[in-house]
């Protein structure tokens, strides 16, 4: 029995961001659920150079992160939404990664937003975007409008209970 690594990439650059909070919460009760180790990051981490770089090695805080991401056992992975898709930085990050380096590998979905009418984002844009890689994406999704939160945190129940069925689904795909 192996215990597993979760990665959490929120791909937004402010803070306090409500995708890194959902992203933070999703990898907190992963862990709880399954044991092992989390490790969050969002664009903020990857460096203020990050845009600038096209390769790994060209910015400074991108390749242990980038490192992280391509050998965990699971990820988690949200992006808010900006103009009804994720963000050009998320992207630009995903675009770093060989084409097989997710294949096989478990991802939950996640994505924030103002209010409901972004929800799809999960189904139109970053599912399509991860079954190119071939990732195991898991069949439910979270979406958290801004009014989901209360300081912070994820505290509506309809949500949680939501990422708690979402986490779950990790059962089927991890080496325990």
């Amino acid at each position: 029995m192996t215990t597993p690594r979760f990665v959490g990439f929120a791909g937004s650059w402010s803070r306090p961001s409500k995708t890194r909070q959902l992203v933070t919460q999703a990898a907190e009760c992963a862990v709880a659920r399954f044991g092992g180790s989390a490790h969050v990051f969002d664009i903020a981490d990857l460096g203020a150079g990050f845009g600038l770089g096209s390769n790994p090695g060209n910015a400074p805080g991108l390749d242990a992160h980038l490192q992280e991401f391509l050998s965990a056992d699971a990820l988690i992975v949200a992006s808010p939404v900006y103009k009804g898709s994720y963000t050009g930085l998320f992207k630009h990050f995903i675009d770093l990664i060989d084409p097989q380096a997710l294949l096989g590998k478990p991802v939950l979905l996640g994505a924030t937003g103002g209010g409901q009418r972004h929800a799809l984002i999960i189904e139109h844009q970053l599912r399509p975007l991860f079954g190119f890689f071939e990732a195991r994406i898991l069949a439910t999704g979270v979406y958290a409008s801004s009014a989901e939160f209360t300081d912070g945190r994820i505290t509506a129940d309809d949500t949680g209970a939501r990422l708690d069925r979402a986490v779950a689904q990790f059962a089927d795909h991890l080496d325990l």
